[in-house]
């Protein structure tokens, strides 16, 4: 996979989380007042960091030739393409007296920080193919 390829398709996928993350803030936001709700985040970015580490390191890594299905198996790179975000539930915090862990005010400025992560995802997405469109001008 060309640098390019690999770019459009980690700025699509960080796109995709972030369409995610507002959907999941937005619920939380729509549930700020309802006794024992809890809040809910979604993690990608850890699990994305991990699977690209692996395949840096998978690069200069020895690999073992394996002729039976028994034997030790030596450790397989992550593909990057293969993580997929998380939801994750916030049970162990309760910040209201109704069982509730919503801070509305938190919530509002997570909604703010994804709109701006979107939109530098955007113009880097256009930046991007900006690019590519002139080396085919030229």
């Amino acid at each position: 996979m060309n640098d390019f390829t690999r770019s459009v398709d980690l700025l699509h996928r960080a796109m995709d989380v972030s369409t995610l993350r507002y959907q999941v803030t937005a619920n939380n936001l729509a549930n700020a007042e309802v006794p024992n709700f809890k809040r809910t985040s979604v993690n990608f970015e850890s699990e994305l960091k991990r699977a690209l580490e692996s395949e840096a390191a998978a690069k200069d890594a020895f690999f073992m030739t394996v002729s039976d299905p028994r034997h030790i198996q030596s450790e397989v790179p992550v593909d990057y393409r293969s993580v997929e975000p998380r939801r994750v539930v916030d049970y162990l915090s309760t910040s209201k007296a109704n069982g509730n862990n919503v801070d509305a005010e938190q919530e509002a400025m997570e909604v703010l920080k994804i709109q701006l992560n979107y939109r530098l995802l955007s113009q880097l997405q256009a930046f991007q193919f900006a690019q590519l469109r002139t080396v085919i001008q030229r």
